[in-house]
């Protein structure tokens, strides 16, 4: 049952928006509707989100994506990450945010305020992972990140 609005101690500091280089592995699905009614999926990562408390998350996504058109048209999405053993499912009510006129990187950025939370564990197992992958070029995506990151908290 979905009745937690606030993401968990753990989550919150997984998107911190701290110790980016220590987060280049992990990626995050971010799930809207698209105008036909379908799910559609995204991956994120810790360079495109921050929490800045466990109610309200920032997101900044590249532009002109059906991500962006489905959040901006429906103002909902739902964020799942799979992190220390549960699987998060953050359902989180959008709202765009203006550009910012000094950006280093085009985005298009949002504010999420979470609306209900569920955390998933398996009895019969344990889960180890989500989405994974290695970064090609880790200190020019963790600069990236770091600035983009640093301009959601504006």
């Amino acid at each position: 049952m979905m009745s937690q609005t606030a993401i968990s101690e753990e989550l919150f500091c997984f998107l911190d928006g701290n110790s980016l280089k220590d987060k280049t592995r992990e990626a995050m699905m971010l799930l809207s509707v698209s105008e036909d009614g379908w799910p559609h999926a995204a991956m994120v990562s810790v360079g495109e989100m921050v929490a800045l408390n466990q109610e309200e998350l920032r997101i900044a996504l590249w532009p002109k994506t059906h991500t962006v058109a489905n959040l901006k048209r429906t103002k909902q999405a739902t964020l799942v990450a799979v992190h220390k053993g549960k699987v998060h499912y953050v359902r989180l009510a959008i709202k765009p945010l203006p550009a910012l006129k000094d950006a280093k990187h085009n985005r298009e950025r949002f504010q999420a305020k979470v609306v209900s939370v569920k955390e998933d564990t398996a009895k019969y197992a344990k889960i180890t992972s989500g989405i994974r992958f290695a970064l090609y070029d880790p200190e020019s995506v963790v600069r990236r990140w770091t600035e983009t990151v640093s301009e959601l908290k504006k």
